[in-house]
């Protein structure tokens, strides 16, 4: 579809929603509030990744870490407390409309590593693709300071990316960005439609969730959110979570901070994968298959007609047409050895030939970019 705004809500198909820690402080409530709506927006044809804060605020309880601030080890423990509580709630709330979630746990690395962040997508979208609800958290128990996110807004962002998301929403206890923070100010004005975002915008930022005393986010973080998706077309909501329907009313002006995003923004995705990175080696195709790849289709093995260079799964190859001349280049999900044996063989028997069967195509329509 064209630029990503409010005025196409209603054709978005992928859908990241991120929710804060201190609106699941409400309780059930609340995770069943954001249920009802993804299941509505699910039944809708609309794919919906969930990215929960969460599991450090109700473990601590439970540990009994009261008050004040925590070190890295004692936020990984309640993480491992909490977590279980957490799918939990998000199963539970889930279940009155026969929809199964499952648990993703995702640090860093994850999307900064090529091979992990193919994985990583591959997982989230087979679970989409089986109609299941993925729940995404930062894996808090493991993760070092060297490869943390540090807040979940980034990492909604992150999967937004992941999972080519149309819109991201991050749903908070604040009702979007505001001239200046409304809770000190009562001359401050909400901004419903920003189409760019300005050094100005920047200046506005306050830190939304610093009175709640949980979360490691704030209002600054959630407009960097909204940079990252833009960068891959993802436009991004900010929204108060606890209204009644908090996702559905988005489609009105009155609710919510709405970020917009290009449709041309979209060739960030592949140049954030292949733009910057040296190909290892080369995959010739024949007419067929360079038509297809320049006409914005994935390149399967049956049009592969010869494999040079030495890669493995995840590096960047260039992609040749049959006189030499270089089509673009993409991320290859196989690598050399095995896209030799798949070479010029359909899809059906890609399991047959290497015993398992990780990708359909040799090279993904989402990880292409054209010369």
């Amino acid at each position: 579809m064209g630029a990503v705004t409010r005025a196409a809500f209603t054709s978005v198909r992928s859908l990241v929603v991120k929710v804060g820690s201190a609106l699941l402080q409400e309780g059930p409530a609340a995770f069943q509030r954001i249920a009802d709506d993804v299941a509505s927006l699910h039944r809708q044809g609309v794919r919906t990744t969930i990215v929960s804060s969460g599991a450090v605020a109700l473990g601590r309880p439970k540990l009994g870490l009261h008050g004040g601030g925590l070190t890295l080890e004692q936020k990984q423990a309640a993480a491992a407390a909490g977590q279980t509580l957490l799918v939990d709630a998000w199963a539970r709330a889930f279940e009155p409309h026969g929809l199964h979630t499952a648990q993703a746990l995702i640090t860093l690395d994850v999307t900064e590593v090529r091979r992990r962040w193919l994985n990583a997508r591959s997982t989230l979208n087979t679970l989409l693709d089986l109609g299941a609800i993925p729940v995404v958290n930062e894996n808090d128990t493991v993760a070092t300071e060297e490869i943390r996110y540090g807040d979940n807004d980034r990492l909604a962002a992150r999967v937004a990316q992941l999972v080519g998301a149309d819109l991201l929403v991050l749903l908070s206890d604040i009702d979007g960005l505001y001239t200046a923070d409304p809770r000190e100010d009562p001359e401050a004005r909400k901004l419903t439609d920003i189409p760019e975002i300005t050094d100005d915008i920047l200046a506005m930022a306050g830190e939304g969730n610093a009175e709640a005393g949980v979360g490691t986010g704030g209002m600054i973080t959630k407009l960097a959110a909204a940079q990252i998706a833009a960068q891959s077309g993802c436009a991004t909501a900010i929204t108060h979570g606890a209204h009644d329907t908090p996702l559905l009313k988005l489609a009105d002006a009155r609710h919510g901070s709405w970020f917009s995003a290009p449709s041309a923004m979209r060739i960030g995705r592949t140049s954030w994968l292949a733009g910057a990175i040296d190909p290892q080696g080369e995959v010739r195709v024949d007419a067929g298959a360079g038509k297809a790849v320049r006409d914005g289709k994935s390149l399967l093995p049956v049009g592969v007609i010869g494999v040079s260079g030495q890669f493995e799964r995840g590096d960047a190859v260039l992609i040749v047409s049959e006189q030499g001349q270089v089509i673009g280049r993409g991320i290859s999900a196989y690598d050399a050895d095995d896209a030799r044996l798949i070479g010029g063989q359909k899809t059906d028997r890609i399991e047959e030939i290497l015993g398992y069967k990780r990708a359909a195509a040799l090279v993904h329509a989402d990880d292409i970019l054209l010369s």
